[in-house]
């Protein structure tokens, strides 16, 4: 029988993942995924996103019932076998037989025919656990859960948390684990409403005959929506870019830079856009110049921005890398820098991070942002504020690195807490009493983002 579209194309997403280039949600969006049938792009999907995420958990199984160690396999056989050890341990639907059948034929397609006892065996001793692996509740989970949550993690990921983050709970349970939890979660999709016009009323009905149930997002008010139940790529709104998927937790960090009608705004490491397009519908009228050191990201901006940009607001495209002194004459009102991180905050959504990174990473991107906010700072006119930025959990890429450029000069400081709730009081309970931003997936069901809000001393 052939193999199912759902499985090879699986496999051919997690085997061009090896080579630590792409990213699964880029490559889950391209038009051979679209195009699969409803039921095959989802199990495609899920496969892929779950192999990721339990990568260290699969492998343990992997290693327990083949007796072999799992790095010493050949790479199509690895990807199967987590592959298949993944639908038989967390997915009730799908039929045992037909896993076992699809992973000997897909290594016998992938010129792997010598292993393909191997892969029959090791699956047909596998056995879907007694209890179903972690879930949302997180105060249940049993000592072997928590393992399993252990397992899924590169230790000294999980080594760094317990020491930032690890206090116990009143279960004994810590809070480091809590979030790793949290990062292997599914996270929700969350709307942008891009249509000016629409209300959440007509948005909730049209969308709802297309099978998409949604709801207001807790802290983003109107425009923030999230979806409760279906597929919100196959509507007319997602299509015609009325709404955009946007993580709600992205949404306040734009919410941050709080631009004013008429003023003149920086957006540095601007794409795909995002934060751009959420800038532009709040400025109104103004200039926004949107700058990405990546041609192929720029090109990406360039197509998605333009729609969500008011017709007051005059948008300017620029390839620069904001490590690199920067090239204009004038200053800013508003500066954004969502500095590239390493994206700790995004595990549930990029699980692949957790198996690229490595400890001496942390460290070098600090050393890269520290550049880049200095740079960015001086774009900023006196009396103008501007908002740094990462996707990181971690405090070197966040707290160190504004403390460090801040010391520079007497010139800047962050905005503290009571002023910056002042400006925005239904985020009171985002910032820290030093005025730091900050989001969880665990305390708050969104991505990790830390941010602060820099003045510049001065008069306009």
């Amino acid at each position: 029988m052939p193999i199912s579209p759902a499985r090879m194309t699986a496999y051919t997403i997690l085997q061009r993942l090896e080579s630590g280039r792409d990213f699964a949600v880029d490559l889950l969006q391209r038009p051979e995924v679209s195009e699969l049938k409803e039921a095959d792009r989802r199990l495609a999907t899920e496969i892929v996103m779950g192999v990721l995420r339990w990568r260290g958990e699969l492998d343990f199984q992997i290693a327990k019932y083949s007796r072999r160690k799992v790095q010493g396999l050949d790479s199509e056989v690895r990807i199967i076998l987590r592959m298949g050890m993944y639908q038989i341990r967390f997915l009730d639907r799908v039929p045992n037989r037909a896993v076992v059948d699809d992973a000997v034929d897909l290594t016998k397609a992938a010129r792997k025919r010598s292993a393909a006892g191997l892969v029959n065996a090791v699956l047909r001793k596998c056995e879907p656990p007694g209890q179903r692996l972690p879930g949302r509740d997180f105060e249940n989970l049993t000592a072997e859960n928590l393992q399993s949550v252990r397992r899924a993690f590169p230790s000294w990921i999980l080594r760094r948390w317990e020491a930032n983050f690890g206090t116990a709970t009143e279960s004994g349970k810590t809070a480091a684990m809590r979030l790793a939890n949290a990062s292997l979660l599914t996270p929700r999709t969350t709307l942008r409403v891009v249509d000016a016009t629409a209300t959440l009323h007509d948005l909730q009905i049209e969308l709802e005959s297309e099978g998409v149930s949604i709801s207001p997002c807790r802290f983003t008010g109107a425009h923030g929506l999230a979806v409760e139940k279906g597929h919100v790529q196959n509507t007319r709104a997602y299509r015609q870019g009325r709404v955009v998927i946007q993580d709600e937790a992205s949404q306040l960090v734009a919410e941050l830079v709080a631009p004013e009608p008429g003023q003149n705004i920086l957006d540095l490491c601007a794409a795909p856009g995002m934060k751009s397009g959420q800038i532009a519908q709040n400025l109104g009228k103004g200039n926004l110049v949107a700058c990405d050191r990546s041609a192929s990201r720029l090109q990406t901006l360039a197509r998605l921005l333009p729609p969500q940009v008011p017709a007051g607001v005059r948008l300017s495209l620029i390839r620069l890398d904001a490590g690199q002194e920067l090239p204009f004459r004038t200053r800013f009102d508003r500066v954004l820098l969502d500095a590239p991180c390493s994206g700790t905050g995004t595990l549930a959504r990029n699980p692949e991070i957790k198996w690229r990174l490595r400890p001496q990473d942390i460290r070098r991107l600090a050393g890269l942002q520290a550049g880049m906010l200095r740079n960015a700072i001086s774009a900023l006119a006196p009396g103008g504020r501007m908002v740094y930025a990462t996707c990181s959990l971690e405090p070197e890429e966040n707290d160190e690195v504004v403390e460090r450029i801040l010391c520079e000069s007497s010139e800047f400081r962050i905005l503290g807490a009571s002023e910056l709730t002042a400006i925005h009081p239904h985020l009171a309970s985002f910032f820290d009493s030093r005025g730091f931003f900050r989001t969880r997936p665990d305390r708050q069901g969104m991505d990790g983002f830390a941010a602060a809000v820099i003045a510049r001393e001065g008069k306009i």
